[in-house]
């Protein structure tokens, strides 16, 4: 499902960039990252979990973690490999967004709310925020945005039960 819109600059590998994730109505959350890879389609960055501790019940996300996104122009999700600070894989963090967009080295990613947890062991996804999606007013302010965003949510999915085919998801050395 491509997207055909002006994708924005490619992003040059080794450069800083800040990941904005839009996520209307609460507050955006930006954060710095490195640019690992842009062919100009799918951004690759690492970025440091910046945020204070926080245990979602199936993973905890802490200080010294490292994630390793893959953010798509033309795709309607984000995959966020998560690795605790002695490089072991902790899981997959993916998020249902609207197609990734750059402008002056910025990644703005539009959050729906829909998410998916992949443990390490890959034994059993976790569908995430159902009621965050369905309280955005998203299903009924634009049922085709609805409709591609619970798609999105089954194509990851699959590619978790795949093993992401095609993702380079062990990180270069720092």
């Amino acid at each position: 499902m491509a997207e055909h819109k002006d994708p924005g600059p490619r992003l040059a590998s080794g450069s800083a960039v800040t990941v904005r994730l839009v996520k209307a109505p609460r507050a955006d959350k930006s954060y710095p990252a490195l640019v690992l890879t842009d062919d100009g389609v799918r951004v690759v960055v690492r970025a440091p979990w910046t945020g204070p501790e926080r245990d979602f019940g199936f993973v905890r996300f802490a200080p010294g973690d490292v994630l390793v996104e893959h953010y798509w122009r033309d795709r309607w999700y984000a995959v966020k490999e998560v690795r605790d600070a002695t490089g072991a894989l902790k899981g997959w963090y993916c998020d249902v967004t609207r197609p990734t967009q750059v402008r002056d080295g910025v990644l703005e990613v539009r959050d729906l709310e829909l998410d998916l947890w992949v443990p390490a062991d890959r034994s059993q996804a976790v569908r995430l925020d159902e009621d965050e999606f369905v309280a955005s007013g998203l299903p009924e302010r634009d049922p085709a945005a609805a409709k591609r965003a619970r798609h999105a949510l089954d194509e990851l999915v699959a590619l978790a039960d795949a093993g992401f085919p095609g993702l380079a998801l062990d990180p270069p050395p720092a």
